[in-house]
């Protein structure tokens, strides 16, 4: 017993950070799913017995060991590009991972309070019985993980459910997506850490069974070639005037050599407006997109009215823009109060206006729809393109991204897992051009089909097979949002609060054996 005392003692910092760098190695680019739920566990465990404060504190450090080694390469961001000293790179990408894990403390320190551990001195003792503990527990850590995803305009990279995007949990997407899969992962890591066995394993059958479910809810549209551009520019040489002839003359070999039907280039491969461009230069483009269409990363807008990150389409039958609607927080706009920090490090577009609509482009039997960097973190934002809501649905999703800012390492996995999740939910293909990787072809059952090498120049000619349909997730998400899972958040609580209720009612105080 003094063993386990001591583990979960929060007077033993290092634990929970090391558990929280592991619950990061559960997420490529090495994923190893099962680790998730082992993290996890260990988390729910060394909560269990703790009173509130000390469950709180665990929760924070477990949040801030997995966030701050799971959104390390921000200091590239910041330190390589942005040129802020290497202390100031360091300490803003931890004060950033102990912020987000609040979220996690806050969790923790409910879950304690609501299992009604005794705040006496003396042993820790709760009148709650293990399965209502199991399942305020995971209630809590899905609120948690859905008050990130939504609140502040929502930062959910790597938020649990991703991890499982490649495990047996990915049969669930289509159901439930990625949060109803964190709920089910952190009821099982909550059955683990309380030894519940009886529940564990018929979560576990639940689990198996639901790959015996319906599994195909989209069909087949036709296929379409697609040549993905992928052209390698160095970051810090991408808003670089001087270098701006030489970058756009690769940009067009690269388009010149494609094969598609249709091209597609990375966000903001031009860094300006098409209406910037010289004469001579404008030409250029539209002569190849004569040959096959394209939709090119640019920006729309001017200084005056601002900027938005775009994708225009040059040589399809109608006009079409498509400009980002879901903006990343420092990157393209500054929240209030940190212009001093975003303007220290001198980024290009920093405070950009989003875009309007989320029409699907029609093209050669299939329609086309658009996602700019980070914006297929949010489901709920892209699931009315996955239903016919006065435009017909999508067949086709595409992401163009620059994750030059962030380098090579983590990032690109982490972000092409993101995509596989999104390809699961909706049973649509993800087709993704970036500036440096990962450009890929993920089909509609979230497999990675194919994928250039990172930080190589070239063009990735893909065929896609587009899908029409609709997932139970996507139905019941357009209909309702995330309000069932914040019901679910409920669900799970009440019978731990109700138990406390009733044993503070009958006047037990906790540590009574008659509240047992």
């Amino acid at each position: 017993m003094r063993g386990a005392s001591w583990l979960r003692s929060a007077r033993h910092p290092a634990l929970a950070l090391v558990a929280g760098a592991l619950h990061t190695a559960s997420f490529s680019p090495s994923p190893a799913w099962w680790l998730q739920p082992l993290a996890l566990a260990w988390l729910f465990w060394a909560c269990a017995a703790a009173r509130p404060r000390r469950a709180a504190v665990t929760g924070a450090l477990f949040g801030t060991g997995w966030l701050a080694s799971g959104l390390w390469w921000l200091y590239i961001s910041m330190h390589d590009f942005g040129h802020l000293p290497v202390v100031v790179s360091a300490a803003s990408v931890l004060l950033l991972a102990l912020f987000l894990s609040l979220y996690y403390a806050l969790a923790m320190g409910l879950a304690a309070r609501v299992a009604g551990v005794d705040t006496a001195p003396g042993p820790s003792i709760t009148p709650v019985g293990p399965i209502r503990r199991v399942l305020a527990f995971a209630g809590l850590w899905l609120g948690a993980e859905l008050a990130r995803a939504t609140l502040f305009t929502g930062f959910p990279w790597i938020a649990s459910g991703y991890a499982h995007a490649q495990g047996p949990l990915a049969a669930l997407a289509p159901y439930v997506g990625v949060y109803g899969i964190t709920a089910v992962a952190a009821l099982i890591a909550a059955a683990l850490a309380m030894r519940r066995w009886p529940l564990l394993i018929a979560l576990v059958a639940a689990v198996g069974g639901a790959h015996w479910l319906p599994r195909e809810f989209t069909h087949a549209t036709g296929t379409l070639t697609v040549s993905l551009v992928q052209p390698n520019i160095p970051q810090d040489q991408k808003f670089d005037r001087a270098r701006f002839e030489d970058n756009f003359d690769r940009l067009i070999s690269l388009i010149d050599s494609a094969r598609g039907q249709v091209v597609i280039t990375p966000e903001s491969v031009l860094p300006l407006p098409l209406a910037y461009l010289e004469d001579e230069q404008v030409q250029r483009l539209t002569r190849d997109a004569r040959v096959r269409p394209l939709l090119l990363g640019t920006f729309l807008g001017n200084e005056r009215d601002g900027f938005v990150n775009s994708l225009v389409g040059l040589g399809f039958d109608q006009s079409y823009d498509y400009g980002k609607r879901h903006l990343l927080p420092f990157g393209e706009f500054i929240p209030p109060g940190f212009h001093w920090f975003v303007r220290a490090m001198n980024i290009p577009m920093d405070d950009q206006g989003s875009g309007t609509h989320q029409r699907a482009l029609p093209f050669a039997g299939q329609r086309l729809r658009p996602l700019i960097c980070y914006e297929d973190l949010f489901g709920e934002d892209v699931v009315a393109s996955a239903l016919d809501h006065g435009d017909p649905a999508a067949t086709v999703l595409v992401n163009a991204s620059n994750l030059a800012w962030f380098g090579p390492r983590m990032v690109q996995d982490q972000h092409l897992q993101f995509s596989q999740m999104r390809a699961l939910e909706f049973q649509r293909p993800i087709v993704r051009a970036t500036n440096t990787g990962a450009t890929a072809q993920v089909d509609h059952r979230g497999r990675v089909v194919a994928r250039l090498p990172a930080e190589q120049a070239g063009v990735l000619e893909v065929t896609v097979e587009g899908r029409a349909g609709v997932t139970p997730y996507a139905r019941w998400l357009s209909a309702l949002g995330l309000w069932p899972l914040w019901g679910l958040v409920a669900l799970l609580i009440v019978p731990a609060v109700l138990a406390r209720r009733t044993a503070r009612k009958a006047g037990r105080r906790p540590g009574d054996p008659r509240a047992a």
